[in-house]
């Protein structure tokens, strides 16, 4: 059907696919190609629990039941389908960034309930490593959030909400394996080239739960030549391993601990260009994460309410290199992070709220190439203290009822200021405004207006850090005089719905942003031969767009959903397009119900090309993906599943260093589940 529409290369197939793609329905919604309801609570946007229509704030929301259905076990794979967001390799990782309306990964806060995570690179967080096992569901809100998260909340918010413990006994446990075919790094189709195992296991009584979940998954890589010594698609091995325990003393309360440990081991394949020849190397790195955090939350019989949170995470990675027997460029980083939050609910006369909040956060990083530290000192630090207040107001009882409805007006105001160690002071504001201007027998229409402001402070890499790859003629080198970046964020939205059928919403954001952080390539300096780059505040840009999304049930055994975006964006510098962000983006879901225990489901992606190089103006070639989910219910404790992703085998020419399409080509699997108990 229509999702071949886009067949990716060329500008008449990059025209067919943003018509068809659009035509089939379209982007950034609070649905996210999920199977949103319209009374699904929300926490990221106004830091408490809203229904999510009637959150001032836009969120889209990827639910547990569409992460069980696509088979989800990263967290990058459940953010694949989600409209207008960009997925993208992180460099010379085996992982990948999140982009939201045209901002990089350094300015996407990604929080796990409400806690931030360590960036694995020091500057961007890895969504590839976060296994999904115990998620509940996933929020997004796309726009300036610093007023609500502080620094790095600059372009938007990934929110991972993880599922509350349950009494009683019950558990999972699932499996699958896959491969790519030929491209399995043995040259056997029939081999398992992907190997994934999970369990959960939690139970307890009404006042105290414990939950053990265990994740691991084996990939051998992805290899078009097995022959040759090159390999596109890393080998890598991850296990996650989480202890949480819950206790509930009262329907007032609850109070929350989690350890977990993370680690991988990756290694990457590829041949250095030298005079005559090409030389194979190869790249591996080990990395681990421990991660220790908490918090409650009580609610007086008044409304008052008080929910405090903490944070203590440590990362390790090690890697090194090796070229004709000899190892180099041993580099080991130590990253930590803590962070302390308090937050007060505070109900006011008429309806009205209030919220009050402090966080206290600290970061460090140490790193050394072949025993010397790479940074300016042997350990950096900053720390940061952080108070924030929101104000929700709507109209008195009874005003515009006749009109509006007595709760279809809302205003939410928030404010924040930090005192930074390096830094100094900074305050930021935001404004969002909810309005419910129609109200119909079947249907419902309500029209949203936010504003932002966002900073973002430079990390310590940007400032400290020596990134040295002479072997190659450059270095790059950090910037201990970087300002923070900042932005303005206007978003508008219409959402309309009717009843639980149909569901459609267009909307428009528009980032103006200033003293952007990038390598400035244009002063470079030569010592010894060696080109010296350094971070430098060298930019200013615009990102704008349109965002159209929609939902249908069709019939109860019938769902469609998707989303479009079209986006603009400017270095109003040098008056260029900014590079690695396509102009277009589909996505498309369908889900069909057969005799109630078999499910088929469709999920698309279309791309359109983008600029790569400023200088030479090559661009990235568009693409399209559809993947192919198969569900089926043997009993009501077991499970078969099974999938293709990419089903037409579209990838990236290797050849080409300009093309950015897909890694992977087309992936087969199979698995199985097993749950028993009271979830």
């Amino acid at each position: 059907m229509g999702v071949r529409c886009a067949a990716g290369d060329g500008r008449a197939g990059q025209a067919t696919g943003v018509v068809l793609c659009a035509a089939l329905l379209a982007s950034a919604t609070p649905a996210a190609l999920a199977a949103t309801e319209l009374d699904d609570v929300v926490v990221t946007g106004t830091r408490d629990e809203r229904p999510v229509v009637e959150t001032p704030v836009r969120t889209e929301l990827v639910r547990r039941e569409e992460l069980e259905r696509t088979h989800a076990r990263t967290l990058k794979e459940g953010l694949e389908n989600v409209p207008g967001l960009q997925l993208r390799e992180i460099h010379g990782k085996a992982g990948h960034e999140v982009s939201l309306q045209g901002l990089s990964g350094e300015q996407v806060l990604v929080l796990v309930d409400g806690l931030p995570l360590t960036a694995t690179t020091g500057s961007t967080v890895d969504v590839s490593q976060l296994a999904l096992m115990d998620i509940e569901r996933i929020e997004i809100v796309k726009g300036a959030l610093s007023a609500q998260y502080g620094s790095e909340a600059m372009g938007g918010v990934i929110n991972v909400i993880t599922r509350r413990i349950a009494p009683g006994l019950s558990g999972e446990l699932r499996g699958d394996l896959g491969s790519f075919g030929d491209q399995n790094p043995s040259g056997e189709a029939a081999d398992a080239g992907d190997r994934h195992a999970a369990l959960r296991l939690e139970g307890g009584s009404e006042r105290w739960r414990l939950r053990l979940t265990g994740d691991r998954r084996e990939r051998d890589g992805i290899d078009p030549q097995p022959e040759s010594w090159p390999q596109p698609g890393d080998a890598v091995d991850r296990q996650q391993l989480d202890l949480r325990g819950e206790w509930h003393p009262s329907p007032a309360g609850a109070f929350r601990l989690q350890a977990g440990r993370f680690t991988e081991d990756a290694e990457s394949r590829y041949e250095l260009a030298l005079p005559g020849r090409n030389a194979p190397q190869s790249k591996y790195e080990d990395v681990t994460r421990d991660r220790i955090q908490g918090g409650g939350r009580w609610q007086w019989y008044n409304g008052i309410g008080v929910e405090g949170r903490f944070l203590e995470e440590r990362l390790a990675i090690d890697s090194i290199k090796r070229a004709e027997a000899q190892r180099f460029d041993d580099r080991d980083a130590d990253i930590g992070l803590g962070q302390y939050s308090l937050q007060t609910n505070l109900p006011l006369p008429a309806g009205q709220r209030l919220q009050l909040g402090a966080d206290l956060r600290r970061e460090s990083l140490q790193q050394t190439k072949d025993g010397a530290t790479e940074l300016d000192g042997a350990r950096v630090r900053r720390d940061s203290r952080e108070l924030w207040t929101q104000l929700t107001l709507t109209p008195p009882p009874g005003w515009g009822d006749q009109l509006l409805g007595g709760d279809a007006v809302e205003l939410l105001l928030g404010v924040r200021a930090q005192e930074d160690s390096d830094f100094g002071g900074h305050t930021v504001g935001s404004a969002n405004l909810r309005l419910r201007l129609w109200q119909g027998d079947a249907s419902t229409g309500s029209l949203r207006l936010g504003w932002g402001q966002g900073y973002r402070v430079p990390n310590l890499k940007e400032r400290h850090y020596r990134f040295d790859h002479s072997q190659l003629g450059y270095v790059v080198i950090g910037n201990p005089d970087l300002q923070p970046e900042e932005s303005n964020s206007f978003q508008i939205g219409w959402t309309q719905s009717w009843g639980r059928a149909f569901w459609l919403e267009l909307g428009a954001f528009d980032n103006q942003l200033r003293n952007l952080i990038q390598v400035d390539a244009d002063n470079a300096e030569v010592e010894d031969g060696i080109q010296q780059f350094r971070y430098d505040n060298v930019e200013r840009a615009r990102t704008r767009g349109i965002e159209l999304g929609a939902q249908a049930r069709l019939a109860s055994w019938l769902r469609l959903s998707g989303g479009y975006t079209y986006m603009q964006t400017r270095d109003r510098t040098s008056g260029d397009e900014l590079t690695r962000r396509p102009r277009h983006q589909g996505r498309l879901g369908l889900d069909w119900t057969l005799l109630r225990a078999t499910e088929i489901g469709l999920r698309g992606r279309y791309q359109s090309d983008e600029l790569v190089d400023s200088a030479t103006g090559a661009r990235s070639p568009a693409w399209t993906v559809l993947d192919l989910r198969l569900n089926h219910d043997l009993t009501s404790a077991v499970a078969v599943y099974g999938g293709i992703d990419n089903l037409f085998d579209r990838q990236r020419d290797f050849a080409d260093p300009d093309d950015f399409g897909p890694v992977s080509g087309r992936f087969v699997y199979l698995g199985a589940r097993y749950r028993f108990g009271s979830r």
